[in-house]
């Protein structure tokens, strides 16, 4: 049982004594991790909270350099689109982070300095398995090259995947990322502009498409072959227009949820709690 599959219980009081965790994004409505990480501190007797803070990109260095001299802050977590921005404003990056190029925790050390770190991939990649779909052996199309989707993908490729076709509107993005893995994953890694799906077996989500109520589909799923998994990482609303498309076709789907799920323990270990 991890730690988010425990049962809920109240948020304790907040007091002088209260550590202070913050997750920052844009939008931030949508974000989860608050509701499923403070019941279990709230459980374990751990005198933290965890509170969602609405940052713009062009805010996020001034206001996590502001949130670092805080005395009682002793974590970040960041969301979309912030997850590759922010590798820059920490002090290390922990070589998964440097390799996605992306970070989603940041931890303040016993001299103050900052650590970043990345565990959207591995929460990815344990929902998958824990759902029956085990990535090891197939060929995965993943559209979104973003902080959560290069995240992803190098743990995909950790987990054995035999070839990754990577997908993003943005050529440079792309490219960069590309570069990024190939030397690492030799000949497994390939680019293009626009989703092939006649033969893969896996198809990802990893754009902030289907956040907002009449966001088109990031691709479409009539192309895909009938045993082909859909998996989305918006986890707001759960079932977003790809997975209800993908279910109307039959496809087996994957949504968001379990990805942070299978995080929550990383972030307690992380941080420390």
């Amino acid at each position: 049982m991890t730690a988010v599959d425990a049962p809920v219980t109240a948020v304790p009081a907040i007091s002088g004594t209260t550590r202070l965790y913050a997750l920052l994004g844009d939008p931030i409505t949508q974000v989860r991790a608050p509701g499923l990480l403070n019941p279990v501190l709230a459980r374990r007797g751990t005198d933290a909270v965890l509170v969602p803070v609405h940052v713009t990109a062009a805010d996020l260095e001034p206001v996590v350099r502001g949130l670092r001299q805080m005395a009682n802050l002793d974590g970040l977590l960041v969301t979309v689109p912030h997850k590759a921005a922010v590798l820059a404003l920490a002090d290390r990056v922990t070589d998964r982070a440097r390799l996605a190029g992306s970070a989603n925790a940041l931890r303040r050390e016993p001299d103050g300095t900052w650590t970043a770190d990345t565990f959207d991939g591995d929460g990815f990649v344990r929902g998958l398995v824990e759902a029956g779909h085990d990535p090891r052996g197939r060929r995965v199309c993943l559209v979104g090259a973003g902080g959560a989707g290069s995240a992803i993908a190098v743990a995909l490729l950790d987990a054995g995947t035999a070839a990754l076709r990577l997908v993003d509107t943005d050529p440079g993005r792309l490219d960069t990322l590309h570069r990024r893995l190939s030397p690492v994953y030799p000949g497994r890694v390939s680019t293009s502009a626009h989703p092939l799906l006649d033969d893969v077996d896996l198809a990802v989500n990893a754009t902030p498409l289907g956040l907002r109520p009449g966001d088109p589909l990031p691709f479409p799923v009539t192309g895909l072959p009938t045993h082909a998994v859909v998996a989305d990482i918006i986890m707001t609303p759960a079932e977003t227009a790809l997975l209800r498309a993908a279910y109307l076709r039959g496809l087996p789907t994957q949504p968001g949820l379990p990805m942070l799920g299978h995080q929550i323990d990383a972030y307690l270990e992380f941080f420390g709690l």
